[in-house]
């Protein structure tokens, strides 16, 4: 069990944007950022997933992602773990070339960047800018894939991505992944990233999510931030003088 974080006076409850009257420098700082619903509104993997079917197959496509949708629901409904669903999620490409799916993949981007339905977040895009304007290192931490988070996080000023990557031989992938960074593994990821920044207190860090699964990563560092409503995430944080909350 993670012990209880102790408040950093260095970083109090301040924003990371407002202005200090010491002179001492900031100390350094990472920003973890959770992705879907936290800082773009949809869920990446399967907006994807509809969006490659249906251009390649059309009504093809259409059925086959009903299909898989209708497989995910059933086992999230049978309380099947969200690290095995994600598993299922990579099968669906096995065999396929990483560069038509990465081709695809920024074409996606591109889309709904320029979307007026809305592709961001903005109160967490905007916090995220702030906190790189204040020095702080960007982390983006999700069960998604390289291809769709690289063009997000050049976007976005990230320097680093922590996140399910699925493996590949031949430049296909295989349809099996290496660890998926969801709950425990976001938790693990985040761990082995501070662990090579012996110069950064965790309790100076902050952290993004909108789902209790991202708990085990918010939990990690001395500020967390919940993302919209989520009661159970919430409540779980009740505790945490320093927990935030943006809507």
């Amino acid at each position: 069990m993670t012990p209880p974080l102790i408040p950093s006076s260095s970083s109090s409850s301040s924003s990371p944007s407002s202005s200090s009257s010491s002179s001492l420098p900031s100390p350094p700082s990472i920003v973890f950022s959770d992705v879907d619903e936290t800082l773009i509104t949809v869920k990446s993997m399967f907006d994807f997933l509809h969006y490659q079917l249906v251009r390649r197959h059309g009504l093809d496509g259409e059925q086959e992602y009903e299909r898989i949708m209708e497989v995910v629901r059933r086992r999230a409904a049978e309380g099947v773990p969200r690290a095995d669903i994600n598993r299922f999620y990579y099968r669906q490409y096995a065999d396929e070339s990483v560069a038509t799916i990465t081709r695809l993949a920024d074409d996606w981007f591109t889309e709904r960047a320029v979307s007026t339905r809305g592709f961001y977040i903005e109160s967490t895009r905007r916090a995220l800018r702030d906190h790189r304007a204040a020095g702080a290192s960007l982390v983006l931490v999700s069960g998604s894939f390289p291809p769709l988070l690289e063009p997000l996080a050049r976007e976005v000023g990230a320097d680093a991505i922590l996140c399910t990557r699925p493996l590949v031989a031949g430049g296909r992938y295989t349809g099996e992944v290496d660890t998926p960074v969801i709950g425990e593994g976001k938790r693990a990821a985040v761990l082995d990233h501070l662990a090579a920044r012996p110069d950064v207190d965790p309790r100076d860090c902050y952290a993004y999510g909108d789902h209790v699964s991202d708990l085990p990563m918010l939990e990690l560092v001395g500020h967390p931030v919940v993302v919209g409503d989520d009661a159970e995430l919430l409540d779980r944080l009740a505790q945490r003088s320093e927990m935030t909350r943006i809507r």
